[in-house]
Order: structure tokens, then sequence, then C-alpha cells
């Protein structure tokens, strides 16, 4: 079957659709950016060089960083479609074997998704990975740039809405002049809470008018452009060209320099047309930015430039005073809407990145809820989404000033679009395998610029830069923590693990006994038995029938198949009735979202009984290392069924009466084992959910910072997180916990 290309029309249509998606926080900078840039010291050079200047950096910024570095090179490093700080760090790890993930295994490269072929190896790409190979602390340390980009991001999901929301509303104070300024905070916080109100019905409903408000925006702010241009200064087009940066640094000196981070407020949104990119074709983001939201955007700073130049007075009011008469409160109006288009746009990419640390192991579990059961990926989380709320209250109404909301905003954009340009140079050497000089250049010319609007933003922490930098901190910690003590409780659960043979043979001193039914035990791991079980079979001397150790982990691809999702292998000889079971999620898939997992599970693992003789002679070379059927083999497999086989498995697996049946008996199609006859049995007498619930502990010659971050913070978010048998959504009575206490 042969890829077929888009039509132009599906191109095209995409195209208008990621205007409400993609480009509704970069369209409504236009609202804020000016007013920033001049605020403070600045504001004493209001003369036209100055003006022209400020036009020129917005321009040459606008070119480089979302045209050439984001449409031109960054979208072309998708991760099998998917976009963003996470697929960036997937291509490297599956290429370099960067993954810190636990419970990695070799068969996890045969997945679709994790294609790493590609060009020979080169020294500096061979050289880079035995670096990495050899000092598992810089491996450490780009997991921490990935998440230090991740935090800032989640922190847009704070300003966003906050400066976005405030400017547009401020520009009643225009014809209002009299309006106190609380009442503009007070309808700024009005228009949050419903914003936040509405989350959990989900952008499906509302989602098709997002685009129209985009485009009627873009066409507005354009068209006063161009009429600004006309009537006040049209010699605004000399300002393109760069001379006059340099001009403009010459003439406010320092405080030039520190009004940069004012002006990179221009490029907010932009990390967005990456990150949305599983949502669009890079074809359909490179067409709407390249021909209708860049040169709209252009066409807005250079009419507002000129109105500037003419009217030096309004520097701080000068988006609303730079509309004419006639059509104010229309512009009023879609610009409203514009700035809500774009918070609910950065409100639900922090939503899926949150789900995306969960899969990582690198966030505490929250609740997940899936707000359309026809458009994949579109989720809402309730505990998020009123942190979110709170949080855009108190900064809209502690600061109340969007200069100062826009100097927090300018550094949390700046970090974010640095760390892209980190991984991006490394993609480029370890993914796409180019030469060095190609990745120097990269990041030599892109990060340059980007250092030099983060040393401005970095003057302003104590005007509002401290924002991004507390939050970030503080999820930083959460995020560290929770990876920390969850590393730390698999690598317990490995280093005791209890051998299934040394419980058997314990059986007659202990009197245990099989009992019918299936029991699924949870675990972290792929191989071994867990330390629960062990546990619990000792204190509790009977298992079930049919066990099946199950362990649902992360592998570094956005997502993985459902013909590709379980592995299923057998523990011990055929006698013992114990399998393991494996669940692989991608880091964008939605876990647990099938309800009728029990009986998919139970449909496996009847397959694999059926089908074991031919997949282990298929898989003869792979388990040649592995001991003898009469020992202990631990070596799961996928499992592949025809459509019909299937079928009739899964119609099988559903069976309310079960009778007992004679050596290889029919049911309504191909001959059944006696052993999966058996495991249809077990299923009717009962499923039950073995779970271990671990508490860790620090160890009492540990640190008082490690005291304090285990035996506290770990604790608390371990004790007021989603367990996983509210994630597995099990009735409490088919739940058995098993409690054991862990030393780190």
């Amino acid at each position: 079957m042969h890829w077929k290309r888009p039509s132009r029309r599906a191109v095209l249509t995409l195209a208008y659709q990621s205007l409400g998606i993609v480009y509704g926080d970069l369209s409504t900078s236009p609202l804020y950016v000016y007013k920033t840039t001049f605020s403070g010291k600045l504001s004493l050079h209001e003369n036209d060089e100055e003006v022209f200047g400020v036009l020129s950096f917005i321009f040459w910024t606008l070119t480089l960083i979302p045209l050439f570095k984001y449409i031109y090179f960054v979208l072309s490093a998708d991760d099998n479609g998917e976009g963003g700080t996470f697929a960036l760090y997937s291509l490297l790890c599956r290429h370099a074997r960067l993954c810190i993930l636990p419970n990695q295994q070799a068969s996890d490269e045969e997945l679709s998704a994790y294609d790493v072929e590609g060009t020979s190896e080169t020294w500096p790409s061979s050289m880079l990975k035995d670096f990495f190979t050899q000092h598992p602390r810089f491996r450490n340390g780009l997991l921490v740039v990935v998440l230090l980009g991740t935090c800032m991001t989640i922190g847009d999901g704070v300003l966003t809405p906050t400066i976005s929301v405030l400017s547009a509303v401020s520009g009643i104070s225009v014809k209002a002049t009299n309006l106190h300024e609380n009442y503009i905070v007070a309808i700024s916080c009005a228009i949050l809470v419903v914003l936040f109100s509405l989350q959990h019905h989900g952008t499906h409903r509302v989602g098709f008018i997002f685009a129209p408000i985009v485009t009627a925006w873009l066409l507005c702010i354009s068209g006063i452009g161009v009429y600004n241009i006309i009537r006040w200064n049209p010699s605004v087009f000399h300002a393109l060209s760069p001379v006059y940066m340099f001009r403009f640094l010459k003439s406010t000196g320092f405080e030039g320099w520190m009004s940069l981070g004012g002006v990179v407020l221009c490029i907010t949104g932009s990390e967005t047309m990456f990150g949305n990119l599983g949502h669009f074709s890079p074809l359909s983001i490179k067409i709407a930015f390249t021909f209708l939201v860049y040169p709209c955007l252009i066409l807005a700073y250079m009419g507002e430039a000129a109105f500037l130049s003419k009217h030096h007075e309004d520097i701080q009011r000068s988006f609303y005073k730079a509309i004419p008469e006639a059509v104010f409160w229309p512009v009023f109006i879609v610009a409203t809407l514009a700035a809500v288009v774009g918070s609910q746009a950065v409100i639900s990419a922090t939503f899926s990145l949150i789900s995306q640390c969960c899969a990582l192991s690198c966030f505490p579990h929250v609740k997940v809820i899936h707000t359309s059961s026809k458009i994949y990926g579109q989720i809402y989380i309730p505990e998020v989404n009123w942190i979110l709320m709170c949080l855009c209250l108190a900064v809209t109404i502690g600061l109340r000033d969007t200069n100062m909301i826009g100097h927090a905003y300018g550094l949390a954009v700046t970090i974010v679009i640095f760390v892209t340009t980190c991984l991006m140079s490394l993609v480029i050497l370890i993914v796409w395998k180019q030469k060095l000089i190609m990745a120097l250049m990269f990041l030599v010319l892109f990060g340059s610029v980007e250092l030099l609007y983060i040393s401005a933003s970095f003057i302003k922490i104590p005007e509002g830069g401290w924002i991004p930098l507390v939050l970030s901190m503080i999820i930083m910690s959460v995020m560290y923590i929770w990876n920390y003590g969850t590393l730390r409780k698999h690598e317990h659960d490995l280093e005791n693990k209890v051998s299934v043979h040394r419980i058997l043979e314990l059986g007659p001193t202990l009197g245990m006994v099989r009992v019918p039914g299936i029991g699924l035990i949870y675990a972290d791991l792929v191989t071994g038995v867990p330390a629960i079980f062990g546990h619990f079979a000792t204190n509790l001397p009977a298992f079930h029938q049919v066990l099946v150790f199950i362990c649902v982990k992360s592998v570094p691809v956005p997502y993985v198949s459902e013909e590709e999702r379980f592995l299923i292998g057998r523990i011990g000889p055929k006698e013992f009735r114990i399998f393991r079971c494996i669940v692989r999620y991608g880091y964008k898939d939605l876990q647990h979202e099938n309800n009728d997992f029990e009986n998919v599970l139970v449909s496996k693992i009847m397959a694999f009984v059926e089908m074991e003789e031919q997949i282990l002679a298929q898989n003869w070379h792979s388990c040649s290392n592995q001991e003898s059927d009469a020992e202990l083999v631990d070596f799961p497999f996928l499992v592949r069924t025809n459509q019909a086989h299937a079928k009739h498995l899964s119609s099988c697996s559903d069976i309310h009466v079960m009778k007992p049946y004679e050596n290889h008996q029919q049911i309504n199609g191909p001959l059944i084992r006696d052993e999966t006859l058996e495991i249809l049995r077990a299923k009717e007498s009962g499923v039950v959910y073995i779970l271990g619930h671990s508490y860790a502990k620090a160890k009492k010659s540990s640190s008082l910072i490690k005291k304090l971050a285990i035996d506290v913070v770990f604790a608390f978010l371990s004790k007021n997180c989603r367990g996983p048998d509210v994630i597995l959504s099990v009735p409490n009575s088919l739940l058995l916990e098993v409690g054991m206490v862990y030393y780190v």
C-alpha cells in the first residue's frame, strides 16, 4: 500500500484550521509588545529613531526565529509526525540510547514507530553517543534541561491567559477614561474564571469558531496597519533595514538592551507551531504562517510604529489608540475573543504536557478526562485546571500591570525556545548525522540571538521576571522528586524480586493452594517476580489458578499501535499457569482508555497459548539463551493473530457458562487446547486485581534534604495522587492491596 500525498484542498483546509489552534497566542502579541518594550527608562527616548529601531528588532526577530528556525528547520525534526520538546528528546533517546525510563527492552526497538535507520554514523555522532554512554550524569543533565523547557512551557499556561485577556480588556480605558483600574482587573478575572470553568466541556464543540476568530483578527490588525502606514508615515518601511537595530542600541545604550525583554514578546507562541505538529501537517503549518500570519503581523507592527512616530505621548496605549474611531468597538470585541482563543490553546497544551510527564514518570498521576470521543488527544485535567486558574487570578490581581507580566512572560518564552535550539543541535548531529559545522552554525546563529534576549529578560527578574522562575523551580522540584522516588522504587523491586520456584517449593510447608479464578498482579518489573507477590504468598499462602504479572510501561515513541501494545510470555513450566503481560504506551498515548481491558488481556493470553509452539519456533534465536521449558522461562513475545482467529478467541472469552471439555474440544470454531479452556473457566470464576502499595522512607543515615524530599514531599505526592486502582478503574470488590515499606 503506497502512501498517498494529501490533496491541495486538504492541505489548505488544515492550514486554515491551524490558525485557531496554533497561532492564537502568536497573533495576539501586538496587544502588548510596544507597550512593554517602551516601559521603564526607554520611555524617555520616544523619538522616531527609537521607534524605528524597535520595529527593526521586531521584524528581524520574527524573521529569524519563527520563519527561519521553526518553519524551515525545527518542523522537520518530527517524531513520527509529533512535535514538541518531548519529541526531540524521544528522538535523541532512541538514536543515542539516552532514555532513563525503567524497563526498557530490546523488543521495544522492533516497534514500527521506533525507526532509527538512517545514514551511516559520523564521527561527531559516534563521539556524542560514547560520551553520553560513559557519563550518565550528562544523561540526567539532558533530562533536567528537557524538564526546564517543559516547566517554562507550563508557566506559559499561567502567563498567556493573564497578559492576553488583561491587555485586550484594558482597551476599554481608551474610551472610558474615568474607568478605575479595579474594574478592568475585575472584568479580566471574570473572563478568566469563565474560561477555566468551561474547560471540562472540551474545545471540540466551539473549536470550529477558533479559526474564523483568529483569521478575522489577523485581517483586522493588518488592515489597520496598512491604514496607519498610509496615513501617518509611509517611510516606516525604511525601518526594516538592520541598520536601525545598531542605531537603536547605540543611541539608547543600556536602556535599549533592557528593552529587548519586551521585544521578544513578538514571538510568543512560536513553540506552539512545533508542539501542535501532531494535529496538522508540517506543510499546512508552513503555509498558514508564511502566507498569512507572518505578513499580517509585520503589517500590524509597521502600522503601529507609523502611528507612534507621530504620537509619542500614546506609547502606553498605542495599539487601541491606533485603531480608527469607526471600527474601534468591533476590533475590541474581536481582540477579546482572539485573546480567549490564544489562551485556550495554551491551556490545552498544558494539559497535554502534564499527561506526557505522567507517562514518563516525571509527574504524579492525575485524573485525565477525555473531552471528545471523536478527536483523539483532547483531554482535561481538573486539578491542573483549577491550579492554573488560581495562579492566573493571583498574577492578574497581584500585578495588575501588563508590563510586569510581560517581563515574566519574556523570560519564560526565551528559555523555552533556547532549550529547543540546544536539543535541535543534538538532533542535527545524532539523528540527522550532519557535519559538526552544521550543528555549530545552527547553535551559534539562533542561540546567540536567544541568549541576547535571555540576558535582557534576566535583568527584569525584580520587575516580574521572578514569577516564571519560582513557578518552574516548584514544578521542577515536584518532577525531580517524583522521578527520583519512582526510580528508587524500581531499583528496590529489582533488587528484591523473588523466584517463582522458591515460592512453589515452599508450597507444602506454607500450605499453599491454587484457588479458582485469575489473579492480575500489577508490578513495575518486566522480568522476575515482584517482592509484593512473595510478601502476599507468605502471608496468605494461596493464589489463583491462573496468574498474570502485568507491567504497564512507557516507551520513547509518541504512540504504540493496538497491534503492538501487548507482549505475552510464560513464567515457568506450563503446569504453573503463570503468564507475564507487558502493556506498552507511548508518551502521547492516553493510558488505560480501554474499558474492555480484561477481555482483551484474556484474548491475548489465549492467542499466545494457541500459537505458543509457532511463536517459539519463529523466535528461537531470540530466546535461545533462555532456560529450557522445565526451568524458569520469562521471555514475552508479541502475539499477532489473523482477524478470524482473533474474533473467535474474543468471542470465546465472553462465554459466561463453562462446562468441562475433553482434550482439544471445539467451541464454534477451530480446536481449543485444554489450557485455553482452563483459562476461560478461570475467567468465569472471577478476576482479582492484586496491587502493591509501597511506602518510601529515607534511610536514617540520609541527609536532611533527602529526608525532607522523600519523607515529606514524595510521601505527600504519593498519598494524594491517583493510585493504580483508580487509574485502572478497579472495583473495590475485586481489589487486593499488598503494602510494603522500602528504604531509599
